[in-house]
């Protein structure tokens, strides 16, 4: 890839990620042309969920279908994600959120990692937005900085519209006042660290949120087998040179789902 590349990281974009744990503003991914492709053919993933399932359950079918493995392949955001983790790194999860108009739907202030059974912290999440994202339809919120304070004891709570039952305790050290609010048009993408406190509120807007959420991980990131069986990575650039996890195999169907049940969503984390 040519470093002239719009999709390239500026130096001073590495930084602020690194001191901040996020970034916006980037590049499209997609033309609201391309990305208007890619809506319409969502239906006919959304298609194969089997009855009591919603999109949340769509998570790791990149491993069986094309159209979602082609996008967490794309260029352009391997481009982005390059700029955070260096030149060696694989993708290994993906994961559909969609907030239908009119849904108490929430997610708590959460870490990824927290849910992640893999060492060391040397991942990031591309959020990719498949409709416009902002403050009306439940938008994402992140805690800047808050990334470099280390993983927060989270706790169990049954009693909440929010999509986790893991949620940070309260009276956890971070101020929800410093929030930076996430805003992206279809076919943008923000990009942020494994640790960073973020989650979304509602969305009582006539309008749909959906966005995709793609995982990546430096080759040195190992995760352990024994809670994420089903775990598989699918390099991306570079080479991998330690070999901690199993490879899996690119699909050729452009539409199928996996013929196992990925892990909890508190264990694939949550955006």
């Amino acid at each position: 890839m040519s470093d002239t590349s719009p999709h390239h990281l500026s130096a001073a974009q590495k930084e602020f990620y690194q001191e901040n744990g996020y970034l916006l503003d980037l590049p499209p991914i997609y033309s609201p042309a391309e990305m208007a492709a890619i809506r319409d053919d969502l239906p006919q993933l959304l298609a194969l969920l089997e009855p009591g399932e919603s999109s949340k359950d769509i998570r790791e079918w990149h491993e069986t279908s094309a159209y979602l493995y082609d996008i967490c392949m794309n260029p352009r955001i391997h481009d982005l994600v390059e700029g955070v983790l260096g030149p060696n790194f694989y993708c290994w999860a993906s994961n559909f959120f969609i907030k239908d108009a009119h849904s108490a739907s929430t997610v708590g202030w959460h870490q990824d990692a927290y849910y992640w059974p893999m060492t060391p912290h040397n991942s990031v999440t591309v959020w990719l937005a498949f409709d416009d994202v902002d403050e009306v339809n439940g938008g994402m919120k992140l805690i800047p900085g808050s990334h470099r304070g280390g993983l927060v004891k989270h706790q169990r709570n049954e009693s909440t519209d929010s999509v986790l039952s893991l949620q940070l305790e309260d009276g956890s050290d971070f101020s929800s006042d410093s929030a930076v609010q996430f805003r992206l048009q279809a076919g943008q993408c923000s990009l942020h660290d494994d640790r960073a406190i973020h989650g979304s509120p509602a969305n009582p807007s006539d309008r749909r949120r959906a966005g995709l959420t793609i995982r990546y991980s430096g080759t040195n990131v190992k995760n352990d087998l024994s809670v994420n069986p089903n775990f598989k990575t699918y390099l991306c650039r570079g080479v991998d040179e330690f070999k901690h996890n199993p490879a899996g195999t690119p699909p050729t169907a452009r539409f199928a789902r996996p013929d196992f049940k990925p892990v909890s969503n508190e264990e694939a984390g949550q955006g």
